[in-house]
């Protein structure tokens, strides 16, 4: 700090009181955000708001996408395995 008064010790204190209160807030949310119970809910949520909309409503789109990628990717390794099994 770069005052140019000399400060008190009261005023020390308090700061040190100050800092000792925002430090211990600070842990605090740390610890409640690493809470694996959290951290879960928090995955679960993130998961929800890709499948349902603000409204609730499925986001067809997305699902209809995520389920072609999965048809083609399933195609893809079937004709691996038949192409792998006429050798």
């Amino acid at each position: 700090m770069s005052d140019t008064k000399a400060r008190t010790a009261e005023q020390i204190e308090a700061d040190i009181a100050a800092t000792r209160l925002r430090l211990a807030s600070t842990v605090d949310e740390l610890v409640d955000r690493a809470n694996p119970k959290n951290v879960a809910l928090r995955q679960v949520e993130q998961a929800k708001s890709q499948v349902f909309d603000e409204q609730g409503q499925l986001r067809t789109q997305k699902i209809v996408a995520v389920a072609g990628a999965v048809v083609g990717v399933v195609g893809v390794l079937l004709v691996i395995r038949r192409l792998v099994g006429r050798r």
